[in-house]
């Protein structure tokens, strides 16, 4: 991983407004310059993906390594869920400029004592979601509405594993929240619209399509977030946190991390998919420790072959009888093709519990009983 502070960036404006670019008629005839020579990457070849559930897969990045900033997920625990209302009417739906009209005024720029990133509003009474990541370990930021009005706000709430936090803010201001819709919904090449704070740029817009969906990342805790949105709208240091809007202005996932090899955005983000905020802000709200099943080996795929490549010391794998090499066949009965489907498996389980796991050892097949533990604070190789 690099640097996990690539999403917050200090404001380039020194705490001033920056005024939009205007270039002079003459110039607007003449062709681009050439773009500048790619940074080199921050690291060499290899990207090692988060434990899910307590799994880990091994990845190899042809042509450099992937430079993460932070952007997170579990599966929310409503199997169905309403899709808020549209933000736009149905003549505006699709229009980015009247998706930006209607949402700007909820989306706000957080700033922290080492950087800064993005925010929006989720109900009346002043919760704010943000990115773990972007709050850090602080107690309070700076919270700035469209209009520059700046309020400190609280965090009240802070969940690593799926990088989200709370923030509460007091003010005399009415509040609009956004609509989450349902991100079980949501299909690669829908619209995708992110509004946020790029390099302290308060109230950037940007726009392009779903590009892709179930992807998987790494959040702060080191373990992996499942079923995240990919979406080729640039998003840059400072949007961590803010919103990513489908045709109708309602949320679709929050903008955490890019993919790049410069640091810089190459169409390539990922966004914490808005179901998972429906699920863990609330959660968090009511003082909640969001616990989740920890299964404590690391897998990594080859030819259709999930094998253990590392069990945690004294982690319910372990205790269970689970061996390096070990090829896991099945976990309680549902096929395992890839490391994500280990990782899939148990994404809805509670610690406590137990899962069969079916392996072959040896050239036999045996079946382990495993009973699942609360994942520890962080992921240990």
């Amino acid at each position: 991983m690099t640097d996990p502070l690539l999403w917050l960036d200090g404001d380039p404006t020194d705490g001033r407004r920056a005024r939009a670019y205007e270039p002079a008629a003459e110039a607007r005839t003449q062709p681009l310059p050439p773009p500048p020579a790619p940074a080199p990457p921050r690291r060499g070849g290899r990207f090692t993906s988060a434990l899910a559930g307590g799994l880990v897969s091994a990845v190899l990045v042809s042509g450099g390594a992937f430079a993460l900033g932070w952007v997170g997920d579990e599966s929310p625990t409503t199997a169905s869920v309403a899709p808020g209302p549209a933000l736009v009417g149905a003549k505006q739906t699709g229009d980015v400029a009247a998706i930006y009209a209607a949402a700007r005024n909820s989306v706000v720029s957080i700033k922290t004592s080492d950087g800064s990133g993005t925010g929006f509003v989720v109900d009346a009474d002043g919760t704010i979601v943000t990115n773990a990541h972007v709050v850090g370990s602080e107690s309070t930021v700076q919270v700035q509405f469209a209009d520059d009005e700046t309020v400190q706000g609280r965090v009240s709430g802070v969940d690593r594993s799926s990088d989200l936090a709370v923030v509460k803010v007091s003010t005399s201001r009415k509040l609009k929240p956004l609509a989450l819709a349902n991100s079980s919904s949501v299909r690669t090449g829908q619209l995708a619209v992110a509004i946020g704070s790029p390099f302290g740029l308060s109230q950037t817009t940007t726009a392009g399509i779903v590009s892709g969906t179930g992807r998987h990342i790494q959040a702060p805790d080191g373990f992996q977030i499942d079923s995240v949105i990919q979406t080729d709208a640039p998003i840059n240091p400072g949007n961590s946190g803010g919103p990513l809007l489908d045709a109708s202005g309602r949320v679709i996932g929050v903008n955490s991390q890019i993919a790049s090899q410069s640091g810089g955005s190459v169409g390539i983000g990922f966004a914490v998919p808005s179901n998972t905020v429906r699920d863990v802000i609330p959660r968090l709200e009511r003082g909640e420790s969001i616990k989740r099943a920890y299964l404590g080996v690391s897998t990594s795929g080859d030819s259709g072959r999930t094998t253990v490549a590392a069990v945690s010391a004294g982690g319910p794998a372990a205790a269970a009888g689970l061996r390096v090499g070990d090829v896991i066949v099945a976990v309680d009965g549902r096929k395992i093709a890839d490391p994500d489907d280990v990782a899939a498996a148990i994404q809805d389980r509670h610690p406590g519990e137990s899962v069969k796991v079916e392996v072959q050892r040896d050239g036999s097949s045996q079946t382990l009983d495993v009973t699942l533990a609360e994942r520890p604070a962080a992921a240990t190789p």
